[in-house]
């Protein structure tokens, strides 16, 4: 059998990791070997901590949403219960901007989850004006007419 060098594309791929591990401390940057399990112990830290952001942001939300609340004079879970019982869908995220951005619009939700908890309906429009609007809505139908051929 012939002998195949393959040193070009080792060194490449050496090359590659050790780039990419440019500013780890001591041997980590200098060492292949080390390098390369550095880079593993890397990759696998970026990933939990991509999954631990999205709690730390809702941790943030959560807390903005409750300063908010607490200038409203309610607490964040009566709000958040509130707002499920009058059917407000709405994320936590949104909300946290809503208290920043527009504190006026955050305090017309609180007053709809401060009625749902007292139990009042929120404001709904007349049945006759319901009604009315129904019987305008007319339904069209549309079918498929065959037409056969004349000969």
């Amino acid at each position: 059998m012939t002998r195949v060098k393959g040193g070009i594309v080792s060194k490449n791929r050496r090359r590659k990791v050790l780039k990419r591990a440019k500013g780890y401390f001591g041997s980590k940057h200098r060492l292949y070997k080390t390098a390369q399990e550095q880079l593993f112990h890397s990759g696998a830290y970026s990933f939990n901590d991509r999954k631990k952001r999205a709690n730390d942001f809702r941790k943030l939300w959560i807390a903005r949403i409750n300063a908010a609340c607490r200038a409203n004079d309610i607490v964040y879970s009566k709000f958040i219960n509130g707002l499920k019982k009058a059917n407000v869908e709405i994320n936590r995220k949104m909300l946290s901007e809503l208290a920043i951005a527009a504190p006026e619009e955050f305090t017309k939700l609180v007053k709809i989850s401060k009625d749902a908890l007292e139990g009042k309906a929120p404001k709904e429009e007349k049945a006759e004006v319901k009604e009315e609007k129904a019987a305008t809505e007319k339904k069209t139908t549309t079918r498929r007419r065959t037409t056969k051929k004349e000969e």
